[in-house]
């Protein structure tokens, strides 16, 4: 069976994953319909672009921007290349996701440009269980949609019973975005939504299934992070910070950029949800005196 060239565009544009496509010149000349779906960029928006413009441009785990084109390397080596990074959604948040590239040849094994696979591994499935299960308990946070401090103070009741019961350790990491007030009173409360909304998604996005993050109150936010020893809880606080210091939210021609500081403590054997919350909000104000936009852990 042959199939027709109708066929196959089919096939490529209803893919589950995002595909691209690049020629010589780095110039994006194809952007499939899963591509708008995870990126927010429509293909009228992205197409006849160059991949290294500032709307595509990626960073890794630890929140450093990339700014050689994944494409451009296999279009240099011949080779394909596979990489989780971060891309930057249209609405601000980033989120992780594995690419797949290659370079393309023609007939005579020249290359002519290259294709990029998009896979989303933001445990999006894990998290519209989390959604619906939560809408049902009335424990969400209505703007953010995360679990909002009730949900905190249930969930952290039953990871301090399962420490206790099995050992199973877990960590606190409770964050503040530094200078709230001023997005407020700069842009205005709508924009401050906006940020809260953008900040929510990469706390959600970026969280393992078993990871749970939720609204404490106004511009605070705390991660319940599960089987965790206190090297591990400070990596993922660093790599969270570095990943919203590197995004931003577009409000018209500006770009908003907002920065958080952490303070991160592990559950020991005394703890009480009382004294686990105010461990990790003493250490959250240390960062705050520290100049802010960084973690402190104990």
């Amino acid at each position: 069976m042959i199939l027709s060239t109708d066929s196959f565009e089919k096939i490529i544009e209803n893919l589950h994953d995002g595909l691209y496509f690049v020629d010589q010149d780095l110039v994006i000349t194809y952007w499939n319909k899963a591509a708008e779906r995870i990126s927010g960029y429509s293909s009228q928006e992205i197409v006849g672009t160059l991949c290294t413009d500032s709307a595509l441009i990626n960073v890794d785990s630890e929140g450093n921007y990339i700014r050689t084109c994944p494409l451009a390397v296999a279009m240099d080596d011949g080779k394909m290349h596979e990489s989780e990074l971060y891309l930057r959604h249209k609405k601000g948040h980033r989120i992780p996701v594995n690419i797949k590239v290659s370079p393309l040849t023609d007939d005579n094994d020249c290359v002519v440009g290259a294709s990029a696979l998009i896979a989303d591994i933001s445990n999006q499935a894990a998290n519209t269980l989390k959604l619906k299960e939560l809408e049902k308990l009335a424990l969400l946070d209505n703007l953010t949609q995360l679990g909002n401090r009730n949900f905190i103070d249930k969930e952290i009741k039953e990871r301090l019973c399962e420490f206790k019961r099995k050992g199973t350790p877990f960590g606190i990491l409770f964050f503040d975005i530094d200078n709230f007030k001023r997005v407020n009173d700069t842009y205005g409360h709508d924009v401050g939504d906006k940020v809260l909304k953008f900040v929510a998604d990469t706390l959600s996005s970026s969280s393992r299934p078993f990871d749970f993050y939720g609204r404490w109150g106004g511009e605070e936010f705390i991660g319940i992070i599960r089987n965790i020893e206190q090297p591990g809880l400070e990596q993922l606080g660093c790599r969270l910070r570095r990943i919203i210091e590197s995004s931003h939210v577009l409000e018209g021609d500006n770009k908003i950029r907002v920065t958080i500081s952490i303070g991160a403590t592990v559950v020991n054997i005394t703890d009480t949800e009382k004294t686990l919350i105010k461990r990790a909000d003493t250490l959250l104000y240390q960062s705050k005196d520290s100049g802010r936009n960084c973690i402190t852990v104990g």
